[in-house]
């Protein structure tokens, strides 16, 4: 029997199964899909919000003030990129400026430092590029952005040499709890713990509904986005959000730690849970809303575009801890933005509630940093040289694009948590993530994985599960379909 099982890998599972991996307990974490980071995490804005926007007193303002304060310490301990480059939130029209005012007074009220309404005048200096009709904004310079894919899997990782079990491509199927004792089927095995945490994100409602009478109410709502390359970045040198509205921030544009800029997203209430297919309506929809605020953008420059699921719940809040008719059983539901922001806040207090419940001891041989995977880029040529002498395969470069190494793509798969799959090498790495998305680099890495999981060809999956990329052999002379 487990102390504690969580379901679901994406940020905020992985940041509780960090905090929970300080204590004496026995963790495991179950996710449907082959890798953490396979859900909402992947997709999102990338955005470290400075928490001026949620409602004062809400949990959504609480935890996102909380998490942003914690972000920079969490990245440096865990070696994540971060940057701190401060929002804006643009206004166009004369009788909307007073809601900077009022959202700078909110902002004030949640515990947010610096904020500042600035006009058009005082906007130019700092953002050449605003659009032309913007008239004001409100500066949050607290604000910053972050790579969504490293920060979950750092958790991860970290949660893991600190003693956590992980289970892949293991599916949730019910929960019951019998003699104080939780028990969670899946596809293909029963296990027992004395405390469930559901961060299961778009399927968290139907999880604390098995349990609880006080039921929730998920809505999937889909986010297009587009992405530009690197020659396009530096066009804008702060995140630029639009006046919020009851579906969201609006459009924005934002730099991304890696040197890219990111618009989006839309805000679609869908029914399927799984649906992340981007539309041509959303992208036009995207492309347009961002000219209102800033001007120019490069369109031409897009490398690919992508939506993702916000696991929005009926009461536009944060769902956290346990359901008073379900004891040990902690919710974390309704995880949309800022929920990337409020992760390292998350993780720390559901980890809290549980030691307390469950009185749990702190263990003496905690390792609380890690490494990244090293980036030759970031050496002097002699030290560059020095490692291709140690390891050659840090002189072989395997994604052009990205300039990513052999040697990193091996790093990525043989780390703890390693990656199975061409998106595990790529959140790892950044392989495929470049001007070519991917079109000259795939085999190359496929062979990679092919030769270190000894495995087939023939298994090789783009995200796992069924997305087989070789169907067969040419010289087989026959097709396995």
């Amino acid at each position: 029997m487990y102390d504690i099982i969580i379901i679901g890998s994406g940020v905020i599972g992985c940041a509780v199964a960090r905090e929970l991996s300080k204590y004496n307990a026995k963790i495991l974490v179950l996710e449907k899909n082959e890798d953490v980071c396979s859900g909402t995490s992947k997709a999102n804005s990338a955005i470290v919000h400075s928490g001026y926007d949620a409602p004062e007193g809400s949990l959504k303002a609480e935890f996102n003030v909380r998490g942003n304060k914690m972000m920079e310490e969490v990245c440096k301990t865990l070696d994540v990129p971060f940057k701190r480059i401060g929002s804006l939130t643009v206004c166009t029209e004369e009788d909307k400026l007073p809601e900077l005012e009022k959202l700078k007074k909110r902002g004030e009220k949640n515990g947010v430092e610096g904020l500042e309404v600035l006009d058009r005048d005082e906007l130019l200096k700092i953002e050449p590029n605003i659009g032309d009709g913007v008239i004001g904004a409100l500066y949050a310079p607290t604000a910053g952005i972050v790579c969504p894919f490293k920060l979950t899997i750092a958790f991860a990782e970290n949660a893991f040499v600190n003693g956590a079990e992980f289970a892949f491509d293991t599916e949730v199927k019910n929960i019951y709890s019998e003699g104080g004792v939780w028990h969670i089927v899946t596809d293909d095995r029963e296990y027992t713990a004395r405390a469930v945490v559901n961060a299961a994100g778009v399927y968290s409602d139907v999880f604390n509904n098995m349990v609880s009478e006080h039921k929730l109410r998920i809505i999937p709502r889909r986010g297009d986005y587009i992405l530009l390359d690197r020659s396009a970045g530096g066009y804008v040198r702060h995140t630029i959000f639009q006046l919020p509205t009851k579906l969201g921030k609006g459009v924005l544009v934002t730099p991304t730690v890696h040197g890219n800029t990111i618009i989006g997203p839309t805000a679609v209430d869908i029914d399927d849970r799984e649906s992340t297919a981007t539309t041509a309506e959303g992208i036009d929809s995207v492309i347009a809303k961002s000219a209102l605020s800033v001007k120019g953008l490069p369109i031409r420059q897009v490398i690919t575009s992508f939506a993702g699921l916000r696991a929005h719940e009926d009461g536009h809040e944060f769902v956290l801890g346990e359901p008073d008719d379900a004891e040990n059983f902690f919710n974390c539901a309704g995880i949309e933005s800022p929920g990337l922001s409020a992760a390292p806040a998350i993780g720390q207090h559901i980890a809290g509630l549980i030691k307390e419940k469950l009185q749990l001891s702190e263990k003496d041989d905690f390792i609380a940093e890690r490494k990244d995977i090293l980036d030759p880029s970031t050496l002097t040529i002699e030290e560059r040289n020095e490692l291709i002498k140690r390891e050659p395969a840090y002189g072989t470069i395997v994604c052009r694009c990205e300039s990513v190494t052999e040697g990193e793509i091996l790093d990525a798969i043989h780390r703890p948590l390693g990656a199975r799959s061409l998106d595990g090498v790529k959140r790892r790495t950044r392989a495929g993530m470049g001007r070519c998305q991917a079109g000259f680099c795939s085999p190359k890495v496929m062979e990679i994985l092919r030769r270190e999981l000894k495995v087939d060809l023939t298994e090789v999956t783009k995200s796992g599960g069924g997305s087989y990329i070789v169907n067969a052999r040419t010289k087989d002379g026959e097709s396995h379909e």
